[in-house]
């Protein structure tokens, strides 16, 4: 009798929950939960949003859920509205479906929903912050030995290591650059690992003393700090790359990391019999892998004095090409420097064909001395190959990709990149580029704030943050606020010159800019191409601007001597030719403009280089704008406004250089419509 009136009972109360709708409240909030934790999940990495919000997500979920089924037995919703619901019904009343089986079957369905959202708080967090098993980041060696001069060893065994476990393409190594901060004792190995997103990290000390090397090295799980392993290496200095060798594999190891038999031959290679040798190889590529372009040119004798003494040395060959390959693209473009880059490659190859830093330096040999991107793309894979981790690799690739207009791929490099160098300001301002080329300018502010915090000195990292601000709303407030922060008297570096000249140029504050460039020590500044900007040529910008037809003139001519000299040292390089044809342009020389204009889109046109071809039109556009031809400028700036990496709104708005064309109707056309976009 009992039992037959509890059953009365509960089916009574079952009943209630189904005319109160509490079931189906239960039902939709899973429904809707798992939808919102489903999305949170794929959206929530991509815009970098904490993993502690997806928690506190799933949290929110839980806490609603007896919260909503509260409400759902209280109210009902009619049409009349929110009203509190009548009472219960007659258990007789009860449909047969919620009684016995079909009950226990929606009890089953409401426990399972609020079983699976608390597993899920439970695992989630366990499994949304978990690092690849197999990533490492080794930490800079401490110099445990009183002479400086081990300083160099030290580190160059550091480097050493670091690339011989990029060779093992089962690893996730993290870059010099990311660890380089973290020299030196008294920091979290917990805040390490999740900074630079690896489960392991080793750390380690080396003492010289003599012909004796000891080197102590742990690894260490990134997660919880715990001693995963630790050796001492005790030898004789002629036995470092022995060591190396031995290093690499057993950390392999320890993270179960699979060897292939390529990667071990390659691991136990040693790179020069002279032990000098390396030892200049070692501070050569310590000043080259630095900033400074002054610093980085003196380790072209000391590569020199190592291939002296061991001419077998394929290692020193590519450095050496890889560094004339730079210095020629960069600040000096000539025949000579070429030739130098082209001969150590050629070097390297033939001394050591398997080597990935032979295929490296012939890459570059491609991509910066003669601008073959297929060809320096089909090296740089190679060399990929070998050094499978090597984030100086990705980037080349994702540079390479940029210039033969494969942004999306080039993007997806350059990520790859940074997620093995995330600290490396650099490389995440090369992203941030192939943003703003895409015009997707919401991605760049983020990702240039990235390298700003990690860069808060870098003037020219600041200022291309600043641009963003002006490609995307025109707003110059942050560029204001940074020159207003740099220090009274001339600028410190000619990239602040010309990032201080050409706002003021932009904001129309023209004898401002003029007074920039008389203080400013620089005779020649850089902007986005290798042609240097001759200080005359810019203040003849203003001049021409401000309507001072002959004070422009005097200006451009002051300026062509430098530009047609620097264009004799490098006939081929379009930059040169372009600026050449701005002064003729200046100087009412129309027939040779547009010559020189011309001549430097064939050399580099956007179906050859997208990452340069752009600017060669843009300047053609201004070619075509000085000297009175609007029909072909418009044309010209109508294509570039539609290309990834060409002229935008704001600049074609702002930029005093297009005042002559304000007037056409054509003009007028083509901004109105670029202004209809931006609502």
């Amino acid at each position: 009798m009992d039992n037959s009136l509890r059953s009365t009972r509960l089916d009574g109360f079952f009943c209630e929950l189904k005319r109160r709708k509490v079931y189906r409240v239960a039902a939709g909030y899973a429904v809707v939960s798992w939808l919102l934790i489903q999305v949170a999940a794929t959206v929530f990495p991509p815009l970098e949003i904490p993993a502690w919000a997806l928690r506190l997500l799933v949290v929110t979920i839980l806490t609603g859920f007896p919260i909503a089924l509260v409400l759902a037995w209280a109210f009902d919703v009619g049409a009349g509205g929110i009203q509190v619901t009548g009472p219960a019904a007659p258990a007789d009343d009860c449909p047969p479906a919620l009684k016995g089986k079909g009950r226990n079957l929606y009890v089953l369905a409401a426990v399972g929903t609020v079983v699976a959202l608390g597993v899920g708080l439970i695992i989630w967090p366990r499994t949304v912050g978990r690092k690849p098993d197999k990533s490492i980041a080794v930490l800079p060696f401490d110099n445990l030995s009183n002479d400086p001069e081990n300083a160099f060893f030290t580190d160059g065994l550091h480097d050493d290591v670091l690339t011989s476990l990029a060779n093992v393409g089962d690893l996730k190594v993290i870059s010099r650059t990311s660890v380089l901060p973290y020299r030196g004792k008294g920091h979290n190995m917990r805040d390490i690992g999740r900074a630079l997103g690896v489960s392991a990290i080793l750390e380690g000390s080396v003492r010289r003393s003599g012909n004796r090397i000891r080197l102590v090295v742990q690894l260490i799980d990134a997660r919880t700090d715990q001693h995963l392993w630790a050796e001492d290496y005790d030898r004789d200095l002629t036995d470092v790359f022995a060591i190396q060798s031995a290093l690499a594999q057993e950390i392999a190891g320890q993270l179960k990391a699979k060897l292939s038999a390529d990667e071990k031959a390659r691991l136990e290679t040693k790179p020069t019999q002279s032990h000098d040798a390396y030892m200049l190889y070692v501070r050569a590529r310590s000043l080259a892998n630095g900033s400074d372009t002054e610093e980085r040119k003196k380790a072209i004798p000391l590569l020199e004095q190592a291939i002296q003494l061991d001419p077998n040395f394929g290692l020193a060959y590519a450095q050496l090409s890889r560094l004339q390959s730079w210095i020629y693209f960069s600040i000096d473009p000539t025949p000579a420097r070429l030739e130098s880059a082209r001969s150590a490659a050629e070097q390297a190859m033939r001394l050591q064909p398997d080597l990935a830093e032979s295929h490296l330096a012939v890459g570059f040999f491609h991509y910066y001395g003669e601008r073959d991107y297929d060809s320096a793309l089909k090296e740089f894979n190679i060399a990929r190959d070998g050094l499978p981790n090597d984030a100086d690799v990705i980037r080349a690739i994702g540079a390479i990709q940029r210039r033969q207009g494969k942004w999306e791929k080039s993007t997806k490099s350059y990520r790859s990149a940074v997620s093995r160098s995330p600290k490396d300001p650099v490389l995440i301002r090369n992203l941030a580029l192939n943003y703003i080329a895409a015009r997707d300018y919401e991605n760049a502010a983020k990702t240039f704030d990235k390298a700003v915090r990690l860069a808060p000195q870098d003037f020219e990292i600041k200022s291309l943050r600043a641009w963003v601000d002006v490609y995307w709303k025109g707003d110059f407030a942050r560029f204001d606020k940074l020159l207003a922060e740099s220090p009274e008297g001339p600028d410190t570096s000619p990239v602040a010159a010309l990032a201080r000249f050409n706002v003021q140029f932009f904001q129309r504050k023209f004898d401002d800019a003029l007074a920039s460039l008389a203080r400013t020590p620089f005779e020649n500044m850089r902007g986005e191409t290798s042609a240097p900007l001759p200080k005359p040529f810019l203040a003849a910008q203003v001049h021409r601007a401000k309507g001072d037809a002959e004070q422009a003139r005097r200006a451009y001519e002051q300026a062509l001597p430098a530009a047609e000299q620097a264009l004799a040292a490098s006939p081929t390089d379009a930059a040169r030719h372009a600026l050449v044809g701005l002064i003729y342009a200046g100087l009412g020389r129309n027939q040779e403009a547009v010559a020189s204009g011309r001549r430097a889109a064939e050399i580099l046109p956007e179906s050859k280089d997208a990452f340069n071809g752009p600017i060669l039109i843009i300047s053609l556009s201004r070619i075509f704008t000085m000297i009175g031809a609007h029909e072909e400028a418009i044309s010209l700036l109508q294509k570039s406004l539609g290309t990834p990496g060409g002229i935008t709104f704001h600049e074609l708005r702002l930029d005093p250089t297009w005042d002559p064309l304000r007037n056409d109707p054509v003009f007028q056309q083509v901004l109105a419509r670029e202004a209809a976009k931006k609502r």
